[in-house]
């Protein structure tokens, strides 16, 4: 227990850190950040507090889909907002004349860093994220493939976050065609169960953890 719960608030910590990195190297957001970079220029707020209110909403949206969130999933809610809010605070401004290649290092390590935090939270088997969650509940509800079912949702945010004014760019490309591989390779690494079917499994909320 003690080295899932060190796997998972390390997993959301990073996580929270490679939104800053690729927030600051200014070449394009990951699909939801898109959404909730749109949604803080709107309204002027943290865009880390708009990851958590959004959060939040999509937690809602499990209950038609008889979705139950785990402990993994309320603190994925809260962390990774958090953290990331107290990270740009504290580097925002210093990152501000990077050169081209500097920001591109930049993505790439967002890009690396996300994928490792990903699998670590996912990996500590404590439930999915609130976005995970409700790919896979939707897929479960459904009986759509998972591609379709995430190619939907993402589109979708990514789209909505655009005509908000969030930021488009080659991170965005990057980040969709290698998050997956990088995640499907990381997560064996960080998996507390040996011999499970790691990215199924990591995805379901183990039932004595459930908060619901």
């Amino acid at each position: 227990m003690p080295s899932r719960l060190l796997k998972l608030f390390l997993g959301l910590i990073a996580y929270g850190v490679s939104m800053v990195m690729m927030l600051q190297s200014d070449l394009g957001l990951m699909p939801w950040d898109v959404l909730h970079q749109g949604i803080a220029l709107q309204g002027g707020w943290p865009m880390g507090r708009v990851t958590v209110a959004v959060s939040f909403v999509v937690l809602l949206a499990w209950l038609p889909i008889r979705q139950k969130p785990g402990f993994g999933t309320v603190c994925n809610a809260i962390v990774i907002g958090l953290v990331f809010d107290a990270v740009n605070g504290l580097i925002g401004d210093r990152l501000a004349d990077l050169s081209l290649v500097s920001r591109t290092a930049l993505l790439i390590g967002g890009i690396a860093l996300n994928g490792a935090a990903t699998a670590a939270y996912l990996g500590a088997h404590f439930g999915p994220g609130p976005r995970d969650g409700l790919m896979t509940g939707l897929v479960r509800r459904t009986g759509r493939s998972v591609r379709l079912v995430r190619t939907l949702i993402e589109g979708g945010v990514l789209v909505s976050g655009f005509l908000l004014g969030g930021t488009l760019g080659v991170g965005t490309v990057g980040y969709m065609l290698l998050i997956g591989p990088l995640i499907q390779v990381m997560l064996p690494w960080f998996d507390s169960r040996s011999g499970a079917p790691a990215r199924q499994k990591a995805l379901q909320p183990e039932p004595e953890e459930s908060c619901s």
